[in-house]
């Protein structure tokens, strides 16, 4: 599919990877509507945005809330005048081992219900319900498109990232799963499974572990947004592109 031809939802838009994708896709001259909980950062993504080429409209959302997600559907095909393409991109860390004992005084605690039904609830269960119902919608419609899910590397397993883990290696397998189920609606369904990036999410890590990290990318660097858009713009142009988890990592291994 041509960029300039895409409606397309973005989730997380506010910042981080998921900003850098929505500015990308204006540029181009597609229609964007993009959700995120953080009121703030969406209304400064409206505000850069005016002038491009494309059209950008932004609302909170919150893909943990099943009725959130289905009315933010429905408003998003409402603006752009349809509805062609999602990039699932929402996503939390509550990190934490399993079981911790404290060093100085050996006490013993275990990730709580919380944190872990926190990640389950938004990288998980929240990128699913976007998926039913934007596939839903567009099938519908009778509209043909592609939807790009954002795993992680951490989909392999990494010391801490429990939550994150299962929801990213879930994410990547549905990948498969979705475009299986919506081949004959002509939606395609392909991941990316980004490394370490710069992003809010990553900038707040302790400097001795961002350097621990570093040590073990062979191309030497952490990645950026650019890195990770390359894939996305990959997955929506080719469309002979489908059903497949694409690592982009810097050839990281943990």
């Amino acid at each position: 599919m041509k960029l300039d031809q895409m409606k397309m939802i973005v989730t997380g838009g506010a910042q981080g990877m998921g900003r850098h994708f929505a500015l990308r896709l204006a540029q181009a001259g597609a229609h964007v509507a993009v959700g995120d909980v953080k009121q703030e950062g969406l209304d400064s993504l409206v505000t850069e945005t005016k002038g491009l080429p494309g059209k950008l409209v932004a609302k909170k959302l919150d893909v943990s809330s099943e009725a959130e997600v289905g009315s933010f559907v429905t408003w998003a095909r409402q603006e752009m005048g349809g509805l062609n393409g999602l990039i699932n991109n929402a996503g939390i860390l509550r990190d934490g081992l399993l079981v911790k004992k404290d060093r100085n005084t050996g006490e013993l605690t275990k990730l709580s219900k919380e944190h872990w039904q926190a990640v389950i609830d938004v990288n998980l269960t929240g990128a699913t319900f976007m998926a039913r119902d934007v596939a839903f919608s567009m099938v519908q419609n009778n509209e043909k498109g592609v939807f790009v899910n954002m795993s992680s590397i951490a989909r392999y397993g990494n010391r801490g990232q429990s939550n994150y883990a299962a929801a990213k290696a879930a994410l990547a397998a549905n990948t498969k799963t979705w475009a299986a189920e919506f081949a004959n609606f002509g939606i395609r369904v392909g991941a990316i499974a980004p490394g370490m990036i710069e992003t809010p999410m990553t900038q707040g890590m302790n400097q001795k572990a961002r350097d621990a990290l570093v040590a073990n990318i062979p191309v030497g660097r952490i990645g950026e947004p650019e890195d990770i858009w390359v894939a996305v713009k990959f997955i929506i142009e080719c469309d002979y592109f489908n059903a497949r988890c694409i690592d982009v990592d810097g050839g990281l291994s943990f």
